[in-house]
């Protein structure tokens, strides 16, 4: 299985896109005692198709292949479950972001509903493994994309591309039951991109009829955070999209709404390059 796929060159836009949620090749050691099907609870259903015709644009698009279930590579390495692991250990430095309360640290442990993915606990060495064949290479290519286009345009702008359930589950982000907005950006409360960058992207959105919230209750995990420098014009800012816009939520599948979400997001993107090309023309 490889790690991602990469779509588009690098270095033709400052623009770069990633979607580390959206796979769905599911590795034979994954050991879970759910379904696949439930397994996708955690997908980005469809986003590297929604973003797809970016690339004509010039603009790359890196996907992850493996499930975010088996992996979340929207993590630090050393985000360890500790409840997850034999003898509740880690050998290696350990940086938690607090996504193991609920259950969604580098290796999930639970579903949104709450109920286990594993019927056992897993060995350091296996996790070690999953690191090296999946998070290495896919924040080994998303760095390489971003430094790319830095070093031809002096600033890169890099959208961390999602989707999010309509309504959160017990054991999601922002706790169950709250209706999600038609958009969520999350720069980590200003910290991952000019500012000004987030208000374009929300207005451009807003423009369409679409209801936007900023940080809320999406802020940006490591993707974002690891790869930014707004001071060294690096910019990155995660995009969130309510599922309900273009899929059936109950059976993972496309409804009518998919082509013309994408005809808006290829919209947004034309945008976007026009707000970097004058960005880097300052």
């Amino acid at each position: 299985m490889n790690s991602y796929s990469l779509v588009g060159a690098p270095a033709l836009t400052p623009l770069v896109l990633d979607s580390p949620h959206s796979g769905a090749q599911f590795p034979a050691d994954f050991d879970a005692i759910v379904s696949e099907f439930d397994l996708r609870d955690g997908e980005d259903c469809f986003v590297d198709e929604l973003y797809l015709p970016a690339t004509e644009r010039g603009v790359p698009l890196l996907a992850a292949q493996f499930p975010r279930t088996y992996l979340d590579a929207n993590r630090h390495a050393g985000d360890i479950d500790l409840e997850l692991m034999e003898g509740g250990r880690w050998p290696h430095p350990h940086v938690p972001s607090g996504k193991a309360r609920i259950g969604k640290a580098l290796i999930w442990r639970t579903l949104d509903d709450g109920r286990p993915i594993y019927g056992r606990k897993l060995k350091v060495d296996e996790v070690v493994g999953r690191i090296e064949r999946c998070h290495a290479p896919y924040h080994r290519a998303l760095a390489q994309l971003m430094d790319d286009a830095q070093a031809r345009f002096g600033q890169v702008f890099h959208i961390n591309c999602h989707s999010m359930p309509s309504v959160g589950g017990k054991m999601g982000e922002g706790g169950g039951g709250p209706a999600r907005a038609d958009f969520v950006l999350g720069d980590r409360d200003g910290t991952t991109c000019d500012p000004g960058f987030t208000t374009f992207v929300a207005d451009a959105l807003a423009e369409f009829g679409y209801e936007v919230a900023i940080n809320d209750p999406y802020k940006g995990v490591e993707l974002v955070r690891a790869y930014s420098d707004p001071a060294r014009g690096r910019h990155s800012l995660q995009l969130e999209i309510n599922k309900r816009l273009y899929m059936n939520e109950t059976t993972c599948s496309r409804h009518a709404g998919f082509d013309a979400l994408r005809r808006d997001l290829a919209t947004l993107v034309d945008a976007v390059l026009e707000y970097t090309r004058r960005a880097v023309a300052r």
